[in-house]
């Protein structure tokens, strides 16, 4: 889902709205009039009824997405107080999503971040549903309205607390386990597999609804089963790259992506194995001497120097520091290298050994080449070739959001062994919330 175009801020939480939004808020609205129609709410043959229940109804729309966001908020504020930063909240076709930068570290924040939500949405369905009998007596249509947006929140606060993610209540359960296992990965998987179940029920009951009665209630539950049953996928693939990307090391994905020159060599000799490279991608050119690492050389000399001096410059009299090149360890965990290839440019890093000397290097083809074999899967040439010049993820691999994710946990590891981020971007009240 796209992040839509931003509307305002709140408390520096950008609200954004996606273009999908305004297709709910239509059929909603179209809904809310048929609804109010049929009630005759202003009486039968009132002049200008029909143009005042559209309005009515309109509004109804409207207060409902206010809702939406309040949940939302709920869900924010209560992230901001444990120190997580929130990116944005996004109303959207299936409601509304807060993209939250990081997970809570404990079971207990988790916990209170996820019921947040369904809180606010329950406190306002209370608060309407009390305030509508006094409204009714003020106007009929306004009560009709309160006593709508009443029930809506109910459904809307109870919904969203079904055991099953990406639902709230289905981070409420991840939360319960992780608290009652010490695992956030075992919370992960009981919710995903409940969000899952809940899922195929959704697309199961949805079905026969649809092909019995034709109800658009029917095909409303076919999308959210089948939007849930893409979360849970999502979630355990999610899981299974963070698991690879804690086990492998750099060294397995590592290549050998330089050439090692002889300080004597001339500046023609360097100028002809530039020119040999005519895709731009050329290997890294590092110095030694007698056994001993000297620097390394670019085509600075190249573009400063007269064309006329190349045979007669050495490269030794033109080297930079090895340290300018972008490194990493090859027994540092392959996330990490993820993560330092989202900032170097271009998207390569050098790999030393335990006593730090170059062994190898490593680009984003080669690290999604052993990320993907350790899963069982392997790659074409021309698909590692294309990436290779693109500078990008394979496959649309999303490596950096779960090295994010990974990276922004305060532990990467709980007391067996197991990430504490879930490695996606955590967002909450996915749904109908």
């Amino acid at each position: 889902m796209g992040e839509g175009f931003q509307l305002l801020r709140i408390r520096g939480i950008p609200l954004r709205i996606h273009p999908s939004w305004f297709v709910i808020l239509a059929l909603a609205t179209l809904g809310f009039q048929q609804q109010y129609g049929q009630q005759a709410l202003l009486g039968p043959g009132v002049p200008g009824s029909e143009p005042l229940s559209w309005l009515l109804a309109l509004a109804t729309a409207l207060l409902l997405f206010v809702s939406v966001l309040l949940h939302e908020l709920g869900h924010s504020f209560a992230a901001i107080a444990q120190g997580v930063k929130v990116r944005s909240i996004t109303l959207f076709l299936l409601g509304g999503v807060a993209s939250i930068e990081r997970e809570s570290t404990t079971a207990r924040g988790a916990l209170v971040m996820a019921a947040a939500g369904p809180l606010v949405s329950l406190l306002l369905a209370a608060g309407l549903i009390g305030a509508s009998h006094g409204a009714t007596h003020l106007s009929p249509p306004l009560g009709a309205m309160v006593s709508q947006l009443g029930e809506l929140n109910l459904v809307l606060g109870l919904f969203n607390l079904l055991p099953g993610l990406p639902l709230d209540g289905g981070l409420i359960l991840k939360a319960l386990v992780w608290q009652w296992t010490g695992s956030q990965r075992r919370g992960v998987q009981v919710a995903t597999a409940s969000g899952l179940l809940l899922s195929l029920v959704a697309i199961g009951l949805g079905t026969v609804v649809l092909l019995r009665s034709g109800s658009v209630g029917g095909l409303w539950l076919i999308l959210l089963g089948w939007f849930g049953f893409g979360a849970a996928r999502n979630q355990t693939q999610s899981q299974a790259l963070q698991a690879v990307l804690r086990d492998l090391k750099v060294r397995d994905g590592a290549r050998r992506r330089y050439r090692v020159l002889d300080p004597s060599t001339s500046l023609r000799q360097l100028s002809r194995l530039r020119l040999a490279d005519p895709e731009g991608l050329a290997d890294w050119l590092l110095v030694c001497e007698g056994g001993r690492w000297r620097g390394q050389i670019d085509d600075a000399p190249l573009q400063t120097l007269p064309v006329q001096r190349w045979d007669d410059e050495r490269i030794g009299d033109h080297l930079r520091p090895l340290a300018d090149l972008p490194s990493i360890r090859d027994d540092a965990p392959l996330w990490q290298a993820v993560l330092q290839l989202e900032a170097a440019s271009p998207p390569r890093l050098l790999v030393l050994s335990a006593a730090g000397l170059p062994c190898g290097t490593i680009e984003r083809p080669e690290l999604a080449e052993a990320v993907l074999a350790r899963l069982g899967v392997r790659l074409p040439l021309p698909l590692l070739d294309a990436a290779r010049r693109q500078g990008t993820y394979p496959m649309g691999l999303p490596l950096a959001a779960v090295a994010e994710g990974m990276a922004a946990s305060a532990s990467q590891v709980d007391s067996d062994a197991k990430p504490k981020g879930n490695g996606l971007v955590p967002r909450h009240g996915q749904g109908l919330d």
